[in-house]
């Protein structure tokens, strides 16, 4: 997502792999200067690239994290921008029900649904 919340790139991933596994193909490239995401992110090498990137982390963190992240309180408010595409994206049946049966025709349709949510 962008700083206006809307979808910049996406990673399809198999429903039963961990979401961290998204992450390093869906940032490469990308410079930006946060990172705004939920617990499913709060990991040590995600957090060590942010760093090394100089990029602020700000996310929900894990319970079991020992040393709590120090976060942008004011930019932690800003997570409910990603949190809204994702449902408007899920508005639209075909996506919300993953009806179509290949990747390619989800990844288009994710596209396509993206580029009407944005032209709005």
């Amino acid at each position: 997502m962008d700083a206006l919340g809307n979808l910049v790139r996406f990673v399809l991933m198999p429903a039963n792999r961990y979401d961290t596994v998204g992450v390093a193909p869906l940032i490469r490239g990308i410079e930006f200067d946060a990172m705004l995401a939920d617990k499913a992110f709060d990991s040590n090498w995600i957090i060590d690239d942010m760093n090394e990137r100089g990029a602020k982390i700000v996310l929900s963190q894990r319970p079991q994290r020992l040393e709590p992240l120090e976060i942008d309180d004011e930019m932690y408010k800003w997570r409910h921008l990603v949190e809204n595409y994702f449902q408007k994206l899920k508005e639209f049946k075909r996506i919300a029900m993953r009806s179509d049966k290949t990747d390619t025709s989800y990844a288009a349709i994710i596209n396509l649904c993206a580029g009407l949510i944005n032209s709005q």
